[in-house]
């Protein structure tokens, strides 16, 4: 049986501008850089109200994870945003500069509420889609 979901690691080739996005953009509380040598890794936790994101960056081209850049080009991630700030915060900031929307106006999805995607290419590889709430 699965339990509770203690934290989803996403790889990313540059730490800090995914640390800054996840806290400067979309408001969430990161914790400062670790480097992790005997597994090759540099990890931050983002922290959320019910989970963890872990931002793993390879530690050099001998890096485990390293590889998964050959493979993984992608990661879609779903956030759920309350209408005032972050959902706001996070459009106006995509539609002025960085991040860039992947569309730019909201649409309607899969729960009904508004969803807004941010660019992969200013997300470190990964598109986040933020919903409404």
């Amino acid at each position: 049986m699965i339990g509770r979901l203690n934290h989803v690691a996403i790889a990313v080739r540059d730490i800090a501008a995914a640390s800054a996005l996840y806290r400067d953009t979309l408001g969430a509380k990161v914790s400062a850089p670790m480097a992790l040598p005997e597994h090759g890794v540099s990890v931050v936790f983002v922290e959320l109200p019910n989970t963890k994101i872990e931002l793993i960056e390879p530690l050099g081209p001998r890096s485990p994870i390293a590889k998964f850049w050959i493979n993984i080009r992608v990661v879609r991630f779903i956030i759920s945003a309350s209408r005032s700030p972050t959902f706001c915060r996070a459009r106006a900031t995509a539609t002025g500069g960085h991040p860039r929307p992947w569309r730019w106006e909201p649409k309607t999805g899969a729960h009904g509420k508004p969803v807004l995607f941010l660019n992969p290419e200013d997300c470190s590889g990964t598109l986040i889609e933020l919903e409404q709430v």
